[in-house]
């Protein structure tokens, strides 16, 4: 695991009160490409757009370094479904 992806990990631990997170580094080591499932309670109500944008905040400080940041944004009720869908 690079070190920005712990410090990725740990912001949005820390700041979204995630329920389930999965941040996988894409390239290589390097840190420079991540694919991230987020899920939080502080989506509820949320449309996708404000979603991502809450989540480019946290980690601002590291998107300067990121280069592709790919993420997908659930409430726990649609982590679920998608869990029962599985």
């Amino acid at each position: 695991m690079s070190n920005i992806q712990q410090v990725v990990e740990e912001k949005l631990k820390k700041e979204l009160a995630t329920t389930h997170l999965d941040v996988v580094d894409e390239s290589d080591g390097c840190g420079a490409k991540f694919q991230a499932l987020i899920v939080s309670p502080q989506f509820e109500g949320k449309p996708l757009l404000q979603r991502h944008r809450l989540v480019n905040t946290v980690i601002a400080e590291e998107m300067k370094t990121i280069h592709a940041f790919q993420m997908k944004t659930l409430t726990p009720e649609q982590w679920a479904k998608r869990q029962e869908q599985n």
